[in-house]
């Protein structure tokens, strides 16, 4: 029934898909997390800058991004990320920058709404205790604001890895880009499409029940 997929590497396209995802999983965490410090920061340009950001690059959709990181970076700019000669490991490592710049904005706000539920005592009395603002954000707040949103922080990660098939628009071969190719060389539109659905399930699925049981235990308790 599924001979059509012998010589197609199935298991090398979801395997970058994997590494898309969690390299640009890791960026984005990191990037998103500075966002909303920024976001909350008493440094109005600060603010600006975050709000500015978070605001227009979640409206803009991610295929535009992509694409502006392949033909805008790389062939504008000369912009190559370190692989001048290797176009695929350019495109890759453009469709990380795309979906980290992208999905950081949704991190931002996630983390965002997290520290909205610290208690504003709570920073009160490490302001009084003469802890500047960095140390009340990173020792006291975003502690407690990571705890809390870990349900939501799944919700983006597992959006941001049926977001890497948006990476097969600048090539990155990928399991979206091996759909296009068997669907438009094999004409089993079916069958190919439930193959690769399976296939993200069964890498979403487990993702959210872990990071489901994982915020149930360090949710902090109000």
């Amino acid at each position: 029934m599924f001979d059509f997929l012998e010589g197609y590497d199935l298991l090398g396209a979801f395997w970058t898909t994997v590494q898309l995802t969690v390299f640009s999983g890791i960026i984005a965490l990191v990037w998103g997390t500075i966002l909303a410090g920024m976001r909350v920061s008493p440094v109005p340009l600060m603010r600006g800058f975050g709000t500015a950001y978070v605001n227009v690059v979640r409206n803009i959709p991610l295929t535009v991004i992509i694409v502006f990181c392949s033909l805008g970076l790389a062939e504008i700019f000369g912009i190559t990320l370190g692989a001048p000669n290797d176009f695929k490991l350019q495109g890759f490592r453009l469709a990380v920058l795309g979906l980290s710049a992208y999905t950081a904005a949704f991190v931002c706000e996630a983390l965002r709404s997290g520290i909205n539920t610290v208690p504003i005592g709570q920073a009160e009395a490490a302001r009084a205790i003469g802890l500047n603002f960095r140390q009340v954000l990173t020792l006291v707040v975003l502690p407690q604001a990571f705890r809390s949103v870990v349900g939501p922080l799944a919700n983006v990660l597992i959006a941001l890895t049926k977001n890497t098939t948006v990476a097969a628009a600048i090539g990155v071969a990928e399991a979206g880009l091996l759909m296009k190719e068997i669907v438009e060389t094999e004409a089993q539109l079916y069958a190919t499409a439930a193959i690769i659905a399976l296939g993200f399930v069964i890498l979403t699925l487990p993702t959210g029940l872990f990071l489901g049981w994982i915020g149930k235990r360090v949710a902090v308790k109000r």
